[in-house]
C-alpha cells in the first residue's frame, strides 16, 4: 500500500505535533507513530518549558545558563535563536489551549538545576501531558492531518532503494519512509515531498531509563543508515533523581523538586552536594549525577535520598500533585513525611542527527526536530527544561523553511518500489535474538554509563559489534516485526554512542572518562561528527 502526502512526520511528540499543525496550512500531512499518538517522551515530561517572561530575567541570563550547562560546546547562534524565539512559541501553545499553572492569573515560574532565575513555565508536574493534550485536540479536527497509529518506520527511502550506489560525496534525497503497520502486519510505503524526523530519544539503549519503551533511537539509526551526519552521541544525560526500584521506565522525580527546595542526602542523612559544587543540590544534571554515582560507589549504597520533609506538606502537594499521588498510591511512599530514595537513570540524548538552524539535515528534503536532532543548543549537557523549548522553536523554523520553499520547483518523486520481503521467512527463531535487547542494555549500563574508561568502552565495543552483526544477519533473512526493527535500531545507536565516546579523549559535561579526567579545550572544543563513511 502507498500513502502520499506533502509532508511526512515520523513521531508524535511536541516537535511532530506542533509542526504538523503548522505544516497543514500549506499541504497535507501524514503522521506515523509507533504506538498510541500520545505515547512519547513529551508525555512523560514533568518539568516544563524554560522561557524568559519575567521582568527579573533576561535573554542574556538564559543564554549564559545554557552555555554554562553545555560546557562551552553549545553553538551560540543556536542558543540565541532558542532563547529569543522561545517566548513567542510559548504564546502559541497557550493560544491553542495549553493550560499552564497560574498564580493570581500570572504564569507560575519554577526553577530547576543550572538556572539563575525562576523561568520554568509548567502545568504543575505534568507539563508534557498537558501540552500533548492540547496539541492532539487541535490536530483531531484538522482535515489536512492524518495520524497513523501503530506504524513503525523501518527505513528512510533514498537512492539506495532505487538500486543506486550512494557514495560519500553523492547527494542523497529522501522521499519518505517504509513503515510497518503493526496491527495489519504489512509494510506500507509513505511518500512525501518533505520528511521530518521527530522520533524522540534513545533512552531504551540503557537498562535503567526514564524513557518510555518506544524510545529506541529509531530516527538516529534510520538517518545514519541513510547517510546523514550524526554528532555528539557520547553526551547522554542521566537524570540524577529517579525513584529507586520503580521499574522500567523509572519514575522520574522532577528537577523542579530540587528547585523547590529538596535536598540531596546520603542514606545516613548527610548533605553531600556542597562538596561537589557551590550550587549544591541546584547544580546542573551532569554534576549532580556524577556526585550521586561517586557517593554510591564510595559507600556501597543502592541509592541516595531527596529530602523534602523541611518543606510545607501542603505546598508539596500543591506543586507536585502527580509525584505525590504516584509515590503514595503506587509505591506507598509519603514524600511529605519520608525522604525519597533516588538514583540516576538515562534520560536525554544531547547528540543526534545534525541540522542547521532551520532543521535541515545533510540529506535533501529531510528535516529533524526535537530530541532526535543535534541543533547545537545543548552542547555537552542539556540545561533543564530547554528540551521542550528546543522542540517548539526549531520545529517552527523548519515549518518556515518549508513554507518559503513551497513555490520552488521540486524534482518529482521517482517511482519507488514496494517493500520487498521475497526470500525471507517468518521469525520463528525470534527467541534466539530477542535476548540481545537485554544484553545491549546491560552492556551500555555497565560500561558506557555515567563514568567511563577506555577499557570499559573497548569491552562494550567488542560485544556490541558481535551483537549488531548477529541482528543484521537475522534481519536480512526474516520478515520484519516490531521487536526486530527496534532491536536493530538499538544496536546501531549503541554502537554510535560507544564510537563517539571512544573518539572524545577528554572529560566534558555528560562524558566523563577516568583515562582523560580533565577538559581539553585545545583539542576537543569541537563537535564529534560521524557518519556511514567515518567508522
Amino acid at each position: 500500500m502507498e500513502v502520499r502526502s506533502d509532508v511526512l512526520i515520523i513521531g508524535s511528540g511536541i516537535a511532530g505535533l506542533s509542526l504538523a499543525l503548522k505544516a497543514a496550512e500549506i499541504g497535507t500531512v501524514s503522521i506515523i507513530t509507533k504506538k498510541h499518538k500520545a505515547e512519547s517522551n513529551t508525555n512523560y515530561a514533568q518539568g516544563g518549558i524554560a522561557a524568559v517572561i519575567s521582568s527579573e530575567d533576561s535573554f542574556d541570563l538564559h543564554m549564559q545558563d545554557t552555555l554554562s550547562a553545555g560546557v562551552e560546546l553549545c553553538h551560540r547562534d543556536a542558543v540565541e535563536v532558542l532563547v529569543k524565539e522561545g517566548p513567542r512559541r510559548l504564546e502559541e501553545l497557550i493560544a491553542i489551549g495549553v493550560e499552564f499553572t497560574r498564580k493570581r492569573g500570572i504564569l507560575d515560574l519554577g526553577r530547576e538545576g543550572g538556572h539563575s532565575r525562576n523561568r520554568i513555565v509548567h502545568a504543575y508536574d505534568r507539563s508534557g501531558s498537558e501540552i500533548e493534550r492540547a496539541l492532539l485536540h487541535s490536530i483531531a479536527s484538522h482535515p489536512n492531518i492524518k495520524v497513523y497509529e501503530d506504524h513503525l518506520a523501518i527505513d528512510l527511502i533514498t537512492e539506495h532503494h532505487l538500486g543506486r550506489t550512494v557514495a560519500q560525496e553523492s547527494p542523497i534525497h529522501c522521499w519518505g519512509a517504509y513503515a510497518l503497520d503493526v496491527k495489519q502486519n504489512s509494510v506500507k510505503t509513505f511518500l512525501a515531498s518533505v520528511t521530518v524526523l521527530c522520533s524522540g530519544g534513545v533512552g531504551q539503549v540503557y537498562m535503567h531509563t526514564t524513557n518510555p519503551p518506544i524510545a529506541t533511537g529509531d530516527g538516529v539509526a534510520m538517518a545514519y543508515r541513510a547517510g546523514a551526519t550524526i554528532c555528539n552521541m557520547e553526551f547522554i544525560q542521566f537524570h540524577p533523581t529517579t525513584l529507586y526500584n520503580s521499574g522500567s521506565p523509572a519514575f522520574l522525580i522532577s528537577e523542579a523538586v530540587r528547585g523547590f527546595g529538596g535536598i540531596l542526602k546520603t542514606k545516613s542523612g548527610e548533605e553531600f552536594m556542597n562538596r561537589y559544587d557551590d550550587r549544591a543540590s541546584l547544580a546542573p544534571r551532569d554534576i549532580v549525577a556524577r556526585a550521586i554515582d561517586s557517593e554510591l560507589k564510595k559507600r556501597g549504597d543502592e541509592h541516595v535520598l531527596l529530602d523534602l520533609r523541611h518543606l510545607s506538606a501542603e505546598k508539596i502537594k500543591e506543586h507536585f500533585p502527580h509525584i505525590y499521588e504516584t509515590c503514595l498510591s503506587r509505591y506507598k511512599l509519603d514524600i511529605t513525611k519520608e525522604p525519597i530514595p533516588v538514583v540516576p537513570a538515562a534520560h536525554y540524548s544531547c547528540g543526534g542527527v545534525v541540522t542547521d538552524l532551520h532543521g535541515r539535515t545533510s540529506i535533501s528534503n529531510l528535516y529533524a526536530c526535537g530530541e532526535v536532532a543535534m541543533t547545537g543548543v545543548h552542547g555537552a549537557n542539556r540545561l533543564a527544561s530547554n528540551s521542550l523549548l528546543e522542540a517548539i522553536v526549531f520545529s517552527h523554523r523548519a515549518f518556515e523553511d518549508m513554507k518559503s520553499s513551497k513555490n520552488k520547483v521540486m524534482p518529482p518523486i521517482p517511482i519507488i518500489p514496494p517493500w520487498d520481503e521475497s526470500g525471507t521467512f517468518d521469525a520463528e527463531e525470534w527467541v534466539l535474538v530477542e535476548h540481545d535487547r537485554k544484553e545491549i542494555q546491560q552492556v551500555m549500563w555497565d560500561y558506557v554509563g555515567i563514568v567511563r574508561s577506555d577499557a570499559r568502552l573497548e569491552r562494550a565495543q567488542r560485544r556490541l559489534r558481535l551483537i549488531r552483526e548477529e541482528i543484521e544477519n537475522f534481519y536480512k533473512k526474516t520478515k520484519v516485526v516490531e521487536g526486530l526493527i527496534e532491536l536493530r535500531n538499538l544496536a546501531t545507536v549503541a554502537d554510535l554512542i560507544v564510537r563517539c565516546a571512544f573518539m572524545r579523549k577528554e572529560s566534558r559535561g555528560l562524558h566523563y572518562t577516568t583515562d582523560y579526567p580533565l577538559r581539553d579545550d585545545r583539542l576537543w572544543l569541537k563537535d564529534n561528527v560521524t557518519s556511514l563513511w567515518h567508522t
